[in-house]
């Protein structure tokens, strides 16, 4: 009678199981954390997709499907599932060394969005911009891809052309590209040189392995040609290796001081990473540049310097990547990239900004340095200095980096952006031609009529048609542009980027500052003065406004 009895009633019980429609949730076992049930029911669809889809499916593909589709459910678009060729090219990247087209990307709103591309490589040569966004890749839309994903269709062999369609700000239908890949050799420091009164710009480009000690010689360099202010330049930075990141921060500060704190779930996921060394270059007055373009690393860099009071940040609200990926080796030479924890400043900051969350132009308040977001979002310096939260690394002094631009040269913009690359074929391949017939140019030369008629033939010889009222009315825009291109066909990078860099506002301002200044302090000072002075500019226009109304 026991033996039947022991049989009896567990059947008994499953039989009321399902007559009551799930009396054991009743009692507190959950269904959703029943982990043995979820695994046999992730099976059974298996076998039912595996053996009676309509469409025959590898079993390797149904499973990596799964994990994909896993990942996707995070929402977040750095953790992924990397196959070896995947991974080997993150090695290549992080070496500093790789083909393709030299473009950094990022996932805003579900699209590969374009941070910035790379100087002197195929893709600024085409004329790509930040803020393009990638929608098709050779004829296939790019909707849904992870960042991995868009890097591998993007990279290829050296020479092999890939067709791109873009949907740019302000221009209605998709504008065509088609770039030729070439091998990408980042360079850390491309333009580094003293500028008037003492002052020196050093452009640092990317987180490579090398990027610490190329800063460090530099600078030491610069300082032998009466370097006695530093303008670093991360605007068009977008990270890369952790470990450089600290310690290019740690060149400036002093040992003990927190660089940046990482924060997770696990025990190992929180760490704090103090600097290791005295100040390399102690007194130095520092102006950081950041905006969009400065992701991850760089804003370590800038939200350090900012929070210990070591430099002066200007420019626009960094990108806000503060997430931390780790990669879990896993069979068959595969790789899991997965977000584990997300950095914060010294202050307490998270560098991290929600995604979808795009920054939004500053605010005349913001511009003149007041603490106008909710007062939860405000920290403070080691000196008691306030400085905003909320995601990515506010600056100290908000100032865009766009010029005026008069209706001519945007209208001028608008049709050349027609024609996606087209311009740029024209532009690159008209300078070249110009640059080598006038062996008498200097660098500094004046863009004369001369230029600007032959540049309107060459427009019509690569099938761009546009009236000479229209090219004439952006005479400055399409004479900048023709400076920039001769200067870099004739005498490199750095000479056209030392053509354009002084009409920089930016720049123009920090330089400006850094003259004032001895030392950090004095540095900040002259801000302080130049923010007071800017709000009493709003305040008259104000008053101005309202007498005229």
């Amino acid at each position: 009678m026991k033996i039947k009895r022991s049989i009896l009633v567990p059947t008994v019980v499953a039989l009321l199981a399902l007559a009551t429609g799930g009396w054991f949730l009743q009692q507190g076992v959950s269904r959703e954390r029943n982990v043995y049930l979820q695994a046999r029911l992730f099976e059974e669809v298996l076998h039912h997709v595996s053996d009676r889809f309509v469409e025959e499916k590898q079993p390797s593909d149904l499973y990596r499907m799964a994990i994909d589709g896993l990942l996707n459910e995070l929402g977040d678009p750095h953790s992924v599932f990397m196959t070896p060729e995947e991974y080997s090219q993150l090695e290549v990247t992080t070496r500093g060394e790789y083909g393709g087209l030299g473009i950094q990307i990022a996932l805003r709103d579900g699209w590969v969005t374009v941070i910035a591309p790379l100087p002197s490589t195929p893709a600024e040569r085409a004329g790509l911009l930040p803020g393009d966004r990638i929608v098709e890749v050779d004829g296939v839309t790019t909707r849904g891809w992870n960042e991995t994903e868009a890097v591998t269709k993007l990279r290829g062999p050296k020479g092999a052309p890939v067709d791109l369609r873009i949907l740019r700000v302000g221009v209605e239908q998709l504008i065509p590209f088609r770039i030729v890949r070439d091998e990408i050799h980042v360079s850390s420091v491309p333009v580094a040189y003293v500028m008037g009164g003492g002052v020196a710009y050093v452009e640092l480009r990317a987180f490579s392995e090398s990027s610490t000690d190329e800063l460090r010689e530099t600078i030491a360099r610069l300082r032998t040609q009466g370097m006695r202010g530093l303008i670093l330049d991360l605007r068009g930075n977008p990270g890369g290796l952790l470990d450089q990141g600290v310690s290019v921060s740690d060149v400036f500060l002093s040992r003990g001081q927190l660089v940046t704190e990482m924060r997770g779930r696990t025990p190992s996921s929180n760490q704090k990473f103090p600097a290791m060394q005295d100040d390399e270059f102690p007194g130095l007055p520092v102006v950081v540049l950041v905006g969009p373009g400065s992701a991850s690393a760089s804003e370590i860099v800038a939200g350090a310097l900012q929070d210990h009071d070591r430099a002066l940040l200007i420019g626009e609200t960094s990108f806000g990547k503060g997430s931390v990926q780790t990669l879990y080796k896993l069979p068959g030479g595969h790789f899991l990239k997965l977000t584990t924890a997300r950095w914060y400043t010294p202050s307490g900051r998270s560098i991290h900004k929600p995604y979808g969350i795009d920054g939004e132009p500053a605010s005349a308040d913001l511009r003149a340095g007041s603490a106008s977001r909710d007062s939860a979002q405000v920290y403070h310096t080691d000196s008691g200095r306030k400085v905003l939260g909320g995601g990515g690394i506010t600056p100290d002094v908000i100032l865009p980096r766009d010029t005026a631009i008069s209706p001519e040269e945007r209208e001028f913009a608008r049709a050349m952006q027609q024609h996606g690359s087209k311009f740029r074929d024209a532009l690159y391949t008209y300078a070249i031609r110009y640059g080598k017939q006038h062996s008498e140019l200097k660098p500094g030369f004046v863009v004369v009529p001369e230029m600007l008629d032959g540049f309107y033939r060459a427009l019509g010889e690569h099938g761009i048609q546009i009236e000479r009222r229209l090219y004439d009315g952006a005479g400055r825009l399409v004479s900048r542009e023709l400076g920039f291109e001769i200067s870099y066909g004739k005498w490199g990078e750095q000479s056209a980027r030392k053509r354009v860099l002084g009409e920089d506002p930016q720049i123009r301002l920090a330089q400006e500052l850094l003259r004032q200044a001895s030392d950090p302090r004095s540095l900040f000072a002259a801000s302080a003065a130049y923010l007071a002075e800017q709000v009493g500019k709003e305040a008259a226009r104000a008053q101005a406004t309202a007498r005229r109304q």
